[in-house]
């Protein structure tokens, strides 16, 4: 009987707890729509960026989808259009882990495109081998920053002619625990072990982090904003068991707990579609508000530096 209690008592304790956090996540409330606006969303055949992206279109605007994948990224479209009946809905491939590609991507758009309003660098991956994509460079760390930097770079431009016009850089809030080595950026001195995939990933949001700080350094007066954000704990397919030790045991039960795409999109939709924060630049976000930022990621010499650093890696390669 106790121990019937004890179980009982514990279901209601996680059905309160599972409200509260459902009650606490941050959901955008702007119905604003974007017929006009041109977007790109990369990484959105699934997860928080397909519920962005479909959310855009649902909107009216022009979307992008930029993925590495064809199969998936024809798919997401066919879906989303059928969803939004937003039939401006298309997907190039881009793959972030190539700077060829990025290059690629940029050019063909800038080609074709006469305006950029939203650019989301939402793409990512959480815990990858250590091994080198064909630039030479750690797979996550291209992926998560350096990839991602270049493309921002290369559409600047037509972003900045496109005024007002926002970029939105989803990070998370491990960046907290990321480390600046200028020594070692590329991590090429960290082993293979668990630790440093997770190091690598700390690392690679507190990038994005100080890519944002830096980019709004850069844009201010231009009518061009940056911005950050944390998803939060999110259901996604970066929540791979096979590499992620040990989660086959806890990500059931977690799973009853943690946001679903479409709760993790709403602050990517915020900061892209609300009046709010038409003028809110060099933040970092989560549930649809402005969070203090870590000295570290709010320093500004510190991502002066990286953006140097970085132009000087993406130039060699």
């Amino acid at each position: 009987m106790v121990f019937i209690s004890f179980i009982v008592l514990n279901l209601i304790l996680a059905l309160l707890y599972r409200t509260y956090c459902k009650l606490t996540y941050g959901i955008n409330k702007c119905s604003r729509h974007l017929v006009g606006k041109v977007v790109i969303v990369t990484g959105s055949s699934s997860g928080i960026g397909y519920e962005t992206a479909k959310d855009l279109a649902e909107r009216g605007a022009r979307v992008i989808l930029a993925c590495i994948n064809d199969l998936h990224g024809n798919k997401a479209r066919d879906q989303i259009i059928s969803e939004s009946g937003n039939q401006d809905v298309h997907y190039r491939q881009l793959d972030l882990a190539s700077f060829d590609s990025v290059r690629r991507f940029a050019e063909e758009f800038i080609k074709t495109e006469n305006r950029l309003d939203i650019l989301i660098n939402n793409a990512g991956v959480l815990v990858v081998d250590n091994v080198k994509t064909e630039n030479g460079l750690f797979v996550g760390m291209q992926t998560n920053h350096f990839g991602p930097f270049l493309l921002t770079k290369l559409l600047l431009p037509l972003i900045k002619s496109s005024a007002p016009s926002r970029i939105i850089n989803v990070t998370s809030i491990a960046y907290s625990k990321g480390i600046i080595d200028f020594n070692n950026l590329n991590l090429e001195k960290e082993t293979s072990q668990s630790y440093s995939k997770m190091q690598a990933y700390k690392n690679s949001k507190l990038c994005n982090v100080l890519m944002t700080t830096e980019l709004a350094r850069r844009l201010e007066g231009t009518g061009v904003t940056a911005n950050c954000l944390h998803p939060g704990f999110v259901k996604t397919d970066i929540l791979n068991p096979d590499k992620l030790p040990f989660s086959k045991y806890w990500l059931p039960f977690a799973s009853f707990f943690i946001k679903t795409p479409r709760e993790g999109a709403q602050t990517s939709i915020y900061l892209a579609v609300s009046p709010e924060v038409e003028n809110v630049t060099g933040c970092y976000f989560a549930d649809c508000q402005v969070k203090t930022l870590t000295e570290t990621g709010r320093n500004t010499e510190l991502a002066r530096r990286l953006w140097e650093e970085s132009e000087k890696i993406i130039a060699k390669k």
